[in-house]
């Protein structure tokens, strides 16, 4: 299966520097999104170090026996560590902290993901967006339990608050999982900042309307930028063809 790609990253219309950070892989094995948080240095920082540390352990790690699962969950705690010994080394990006979501092609293998907060993963197909991972926030959770509806969520005063991020010493848990893929299918990777402005049928509209990924990302870009641009926007797209 012939994978194509392409990747964007904009500060949007209120801030003025990116937090988020990402990285594809040239050869398409793996590819990565992050949204940093904890100030204007210590955002861009968190995102800045996850993404590191995960492509260079990725990289290191990629033909050695460990399963795939392993593979992500390990390169994702490497990078948690680094950001808390950055703490520790510089006080005032002691609360910087960042969300992450990575997926990863390895050759006769199926494709895996793993994510931390609330940055997300998508799968388009057949015209259909549909949700892969699951936001770790205090909305996400409540509406799980029946507290609040998706659509109070969207404006609730505490949608932003995680219940999980990189960058705490109280990280137990990195959610992987295999991926059901099937040639003719979109991945999309992005940080909140799309996801903030756009509702899923929003999403779906813009990649239905592009099948040109490059063009696709942009148009998402600037649909959110539309829909008021408060936040950073970071978008991977992987097709698979």
């Amino acid at each position: 299966m012939k994978l194509n790609f392409t990747g964007v990253s904009d500060p949007g219309l209120i801030r003025s520097n990116n937090q988020d950070a990402y990285y594809i892989d040239p050869e398409g094995r793996f590819f990565l999104v992050a949204d940093g948080m904890g100030g204007h240095a210590g955002g861009e920082e968190a995102s800045r170090i996850a993404i590191g540390q995960i492509k260079a352990y990725l990289s290191a790690n990629w033909d050695s026996s460990k399963p795939c699962p392993e593979l992500l969950e390990s390169a994702l705690n490497q990078a948690n560590d680094a950001i808390l010994h950055d703490q520790q080394d510089h006080q005032e990006r002691a609360d910087m902290g960042t969300t992450v979501v990575a997926v990863i092609f390895r050759s006769g293998e199926p494709p895996w993901a793993a994510h931390v907060g609330d940055s997300r993963l998508y799968r388009f197909r057949d015209s259909k967006l549909a949700q892969v991972t699951e936001d770790h926030t205090w909305v996400a959770r409540a509406i799980k339990v029946g507290d609040i509806t998706p659509d109070e969520a969207r404006t609730h005063p505490f949608r932003h608050v995680l219940s999980r991020c990189l960058g705490r010493d109280d990280l137990h848990q990195v959610d992987v999982r295999q991926l059901d893929i099937q040639s003719g299918d979109r991945l999309v990777l992005c940080s909140d900042g799309l996801t903030e402005e756009l509702i899923d049928e929003k999403i779906a509209y813009y990649l239905q309307e592009s099948p040109l990924i490059d063009k696709a990302a942009i148009a998402l870009v600037e649909a959110a930028k539309e829909h008021g641009g408060h936040d950073n926007i970071t978008i991977v797209i992987v097709a698979l063809d």
